[in-house]
């Protein structure tokens, strides 16, 4: 099974904890870094684009993302590190970042009232990748044990349907695209990561 230090894992969220924390009693820290179309339209500030995953709504909102985040980023960021070197991993997360943030400063690129902020778009990457790498790991969901695979499934589906259904303030398009950014970014790093993925699903007790 993939190990690692997972230094960059540990820098990124306590970086990400410092300017949360700091944007939780500094509401001009958080107007220049959140993901406010109009700025990026027409003020071609493109690094809200990455910056938006280093503010949070609240602490608990922080705390999953973070905590998501330890668990699985670890052996995500060896794959990367493994690849395609030590900055490889910081890369593909600030990658997810922006390629999670896109669609949604597409849609509403002209829209003053929409902002979002958090870093589950490239959260969602990390987990996507993890799981490509092992599908039949257990994770939890809520006390309860699931394989990885399966978790992905409902995600996925979940996803999609509250995307659709616009009844609450997250921003299910931005776990969608960080999803799939993670699964094809960790695909064109090492092509050899599909077929793997492939003939691990028809192992499921890993014989």
């Amino acid at each position: 099974m993939l190990g690692g230090s997972g230094i960059v894992t540990f820098l990124i969220i306590g970086v990400t904890c410092v300017v949360s924390f700091m944007g939780f009693s500094n509401p001009a820290l958080v107007s220049k870094l959140i993901l406010w179309p109009p700025a990026i339209t027409r003020g071609k500030e493109y690094w809200r684009l990455a910056t938006c995953g280093l503010i949070h709504a609240d602490v608990p909102h922080l705390a999953f993302n973070m905590i998501t985040l330890y668990f699985f980023g670890q052996l995500v960021e060896y794959f990367y590190s493994a690849m395609i070197g030590p900055i490889g991993y910081l890369l593909f997360y600030v990658g997810g970042l922006v390629v999670s943030s896109w669609p949604s400063w597409h849609q509403h690129r002209n829209d003053s009232g929409y902002r979002s902020l958090g870093a589950s778009g490239a959260v969602s990457a990390v987990l996507f990748s993890y799981i490509l790498l092992q599908p039949w790991a257990r994770i939890i969901v809520f006390v309860v044990p699931m394989p990885a695979i399966l978790y992905a499934v409902l995600y996925i589906g979940y996803t999609i349907y509250m995307d659709r259904q616009r009844t609450d303030n997250i921003n299910h398009n931005a776990h969608l695209s960080g999803a799939i950014y993670g699964v094809v970014a960790t695909c064109l790093v090492n092509w050899h990561v599909l077929p793997t993925f492939f003939a691990q699903l028809m192992r499921p007790l890993g014989n």
